[in-house]
């Protein structure tokens, strides 16, 4: 019985003592994040483009999160945009599409730069959306992309994995056939 008693009240103790450590790891701050930037001059660039294909006028600007205008650049004729990012500057930054007052494009096209080892950038209405949407989840950060990025994906309801598989895949996919 004495024995049982001890082993009741080692396991009593331990489980105390790791409770209360779990409570002192919560109360510590965690760790901040790292602040990502661009440790030299970068040129980003991309195509720009609607629904309808290449917006062949306007300008690219790169904002700061407070709306700061980083650097800009105008769209060249092919649709592309090349903009120079100075050395120094933090992530993350938006990509944001300014068309003169006249022009026929309505829609606000943006893209979300967090990543200082990419430079490609295209801005259209799927990096609007998914920009728009990491904002809604809490910011422009790897997480919320990853999630907003996934939610914009269209898959088959009847084909969500390989379990489902039959037959011709341009069929299964609307093909040609």
């Amino acid at each position: 019985m004495r024995t049982i008693l001890l082993t009741a009240s080692a396991v009593l103790i331990g489980t105390l003592l790791v409770a209360c450590e779990d409570m002192d790891s919560q109360k510590k701050p965690s760790k901040a994040a790292v602040v990502k930037i661009f440790k030299q001059e970068t040129t980003l660039k991309g195509l720009v483009s609607n629904d309808k294909g290449r917006i062949k006028e306007g300008k690219v600007q790169a904002l700061s999160l407070t709306k700061k205008i980083i650097a800009s650049s105008d769209v060249q004729s092919n649709g592309h945009y090349e903009v120079k990012i100075p050395e120094n500057t933090a992530l993350p930054i938006l990509l944001k599409v300014i068309f003169e007052p006249d022009s026929e494009q309505k829609i606000e096209l943006t893209a979300a730069v967090i990543y200082n080892s990419m430079t490609k950038f295209d801005i259209n209405p799927l990096s609007t959306k998914i920009a728009k949407k990491a904002k809604k989840l809490g910011g422009y950060t790897h997480p919320n992309m990853l999630v907003a990025a996934e939610s914009m994906v269209k898959m088959p309801d009847d084909n969500k994995s390989t379990q489902g598989f039959r037959g011709d895949p341009t069929k299964q996919y609307g093909g040609w056939h």
